[in-house]
């Protein structure tokens, strides 16, 4: 791919999805790229991005931006923001609330809207609830994993043995085995796909609680503060915003007030 190509790729991604790639990052954006280009038979870069140009439906710039996304993720990643959501589901529930809307802003594989679940259902305990869980991401590929909700023995691995046998089926034996979440995870989320620089949001919220984790390192300030202000908007007063580790709010106009590491409330 050369320089100029790159710079169209680079403006386009950008344009349509927020995500600022940098300089650097030629040779990443060729090997992800290339990928598509392989499925199609394509040979040439520049090809290809006349196809994605000329497209009148849509759907390869949407398979395009599958293949630059990155979707790293793990079930109860930064376990912090799980322990602190237990205790304030429990707070919530003491106070007599029995209604919880959650958001999984960047779902990825589905790891973390299934990790919010099993800690929503747990710390309700046999209490009556109305939970609900909106998970959403760019990519139709990994939304389609998260509607299945079947994980490899690896990939289950972060899960508790408890919730394994509570919220899950397994298939198989030894290290082919797969983990399916069950009906009382899969009833209570609803996926979709959202693009997160495209604002105002559709939904009308107000949510309990935001995650909005590790998605605004690929974005520059300008979508940053935008999202933060949506987030802002849809969260209830008094609900929370979860930010990944290695990101933060400093420096970055917003109405959110810092509560522990990475965990912002609306007062």
């Amino acid at each position: 791919m050369d320089g100029k190509t790159f710079e169209k790729f680079r403006t386009l991604v950008y344009e349509k999805s927020g995500i600022s790639i940098k300089q650097d990052k030629i040779a990443l954006v060729t090997a992800r790229v290339g990928k598509r280009m392989r499925t199609l038979a394509i040979d040439d870069y520049k090809v290809y991005l006349d196809r994605v140009l000329d497209d009148p439906t849509g759907e390869e710039l949407v398979l395009l931006l599958d293949s630059i996304s990155t979707n790293v993720t793990n079930f109860f990643r930064e376990n912090h923001h799980f322990i602190f959501l237990t205790e304030k589901i429990r707070e919530w529930a003491r106070s007599g609330a029995a209604h919880f809307r959650f958001w999984s802003a960047a779902s990825s594989t589905g790891e973390e809207p299934y990790s919010i679940a099993m800690t929503a259902l747990d710390a309700m305990g046999d209490a009556p609830a109305d939970v609900k869980i909106l998970a959403t991401d760019i990519s139709t590929r990994v939304l389609g994993v998260c509607s299945k909700g079947i994980y490899s023995v690896r990939q289950i691995e972060p899960v508790p043995a408890e919730y394994r046998q509570r919220f899950f089926t397994k298939n198989g034996t030894g290290e082919s085995a797969q983990y399916e979440a069950g009906t009382a995870l899969k009833r209570i989320i609803r996926f979709a796909r959202l693009n997160l620089s495209e604002v105002p949001f559709p939904m009308r919220g107000p949510f309990d609680v935001v995650f909005c984790r590790n998605v605004m390192i690929y974005f520059d300030n300008v979508v940053r503060r935008r999202l933060l202000e949506e987030c802002y908007r849809l969260c209830r007063k008094g609900g929370y915003l979860f930010v990944g580790h290695a990101e933060t709010l400093t420096g970055i106009l917003s109405e959110f007030k810092p509560v522990a590491p990475s965990i912002y409330v609306k007062e």
